[in-house]
């Protein structure tokens, strides 16, 4: 990340440029003068000095000849930013050793940070823009041909490829069975009647005579508790 010091007695200023650096992403130290300027360049060793000129104590002239006469400094790129617009002033600065010189009249805050990538390297300047003499004449518009719709192809289904249904096979023909010529029945002839039975004479009934049972003696009785004589 480069370092960048910015110079300015108008606090106000010297406030508006150090943010508007910092989202460059610059780390930005400042310096209220030119005297507390050199004494900052060679504690912080910045890579760039944004300086104006018309300083108390020391001024943007005098500190940027002290800054290139001594060997700690005499390498930091400086950009000087000034309201002096007169081509001598212009001139004396590029004599001592600025990089480059901005007047602040003819500059805003998007120039001169667009100055600072120039001079650190970090990034290109933008292109100036093509005078109207050099400008092409700017290219009719062509509509743009619809491209053909195409049908959207169906999402694959999830889950197992039906199986296509057997179509069953014709049954064979059962050939019909071709009529077949029956004979005519003979009739038997009737049965002649049976000669009628001569009647059987019924058996003699036999008569079961049935044993009488014999009946026992009787027993002699006792006379009064005597003995029988």
């Amino acid at each position: 990340m480069s370092k960048i010091m910015v110079v300015e007695d108008d606090a106000s200023l010297r406030e508006i440029y150090s943010i508007r650096i910092t989202a460059e992403g610059y780390e930005v130290v400042s310096a209220g003068d030119g005297e507390e300027a050199l004494a900052v360049a060679v504690r912080e060793k910045p890579d760039l000095i944004l300086s104006d000129i018309m300083m108390p104590k020391i001024s943007g002239f005098d500190m940027l000849d002290i800054l290139r006469s001594t060997p700690e400094t005499a390498d930091i790129k400086v950009v000087v930013m000034t309201a002096l617009s007169a081509e001598d002033q212009r001139q004396r600065g590029e004599r001592l050793g600025a990089d480059r010189y901005l007047v602040k009249s003819q500059v805003g805050i998007e120039d001169v940070v667009n100055t600072i990538h120039e001079v650190l390297g970090d990034r290109e300047a933008p292109a100036a823009a093509p005078s109207p003499e050099n400008t092409p004449p700017p290219t009719p518009e062509v509509a743009p041909v619809p491209a053909p719709e195409v049908a959207p192809t169906p999402a694959p289904v999830a889950g197992p490829i039906p199986t296509p249904e057997a179509v069953p096979e014709p049954a064979a023909e059962t050939p019909t069975p071709e009529p077949t010529l029956t004979e005519p029945v003979t009739e038997a002839p009737a049965p002649e009647p049976a000669a009628e039975a001569t009647p059987l004479e019924p058996a003699p009934e036999t008569t079961i005579t049935e044993p009488v049972p014999e009946t026992p003696a009787p027993e002699p009785q006792a006379n009064n508790g005597q003995p029988a004589a």
